[in-house]
């Protein structure tokens, strides 16, 4: 009797997933690198290693892509940072580790694509800006809760609002310093700093 080495074959399922994420993740890069408004869809679909069709196939266009975009963003920063900081043990340490989390995500081009998309529809009505400044607005709040339990449990100082400052600073160090040497301790010091704790 043969028996076949082979890996079974992919469903048609699985290979449209792999198709979609390919798609995504090249066009997390190109909206991080240039923005909306000079994203090629030919290029998108030439560096994820398709056609302009099989992206047709899935998007039904730019604004359909971006908007996938920006959920798989989210949903990936939510697996890879959100997640993993709630297994600290106070509010203060779970906004120690989104710091150090936050920066060692935005290693990667694909993290940039937020910043870019919130900047290029900063006061625009459009449908990408509206999902970028969801996202923002759940992240500000989940913030504030944490930065509120904090001052509750005496681990950061009384003071003004927070969270905002917070997530600016966080992401604008990112701009600057994510992937180049000590960022973790960096966004340590800045969210300590925004925070108004002591050095550890």
């Amino acid at each position: 009797m043969h028996v076949s080495n082979s890996p079974p074959r992919r469903t048609q399922a699985e290979r449209r997933a792999t198709t979609r994420a390919a798609l995504l993740e090249a066009a997390a890069r190109g909206l991080s690198r240039a923005g909306y408004g000079n994203l090629i869809l030919e290029q998108v679909a030439g560096e994820a290693g398709y056609t302009r069709g099989a992206l047709y196939h899935q998007f039904q266009g730019k604004e359909e892509l971006a908007l996938a975009v920006v959920e798989w963003v989210a949903a990936t920063w939510e697996d890879e940072v959100w997640e993993p900081a709630q297994r600290e043990s106070s509010p203060m340490a779970v906004l120690i580790a989104l710091a150090r989390g936050h920066i060692v995500f935005c290693r990667r081009d694909v993290a940039r694509v937020m910043m870019a998309l919130r900047m290029e529809f900063d006061r625009r009505e459009h449908p990408v800006g509206r999902a970028v400044r969801e996202v923002e607005r759940r992240n500000i709040e989940r913030l504030t809760a944490l930065i509120e339990a904090g001052r509750s449990d005496g681990s950061i100082p009384p003071g003004p609002p927070l969270a905002a400052a917070l997530l600016g600073a966080t992401e604008g160090l990112a701009m600057v310093v994510a992937g180049k040497p000590h960022d973790e301790e960096l966004a340590e010091r800045v969210a300590r700093g925004v925070l108004g704790l002591a050095r550890p």
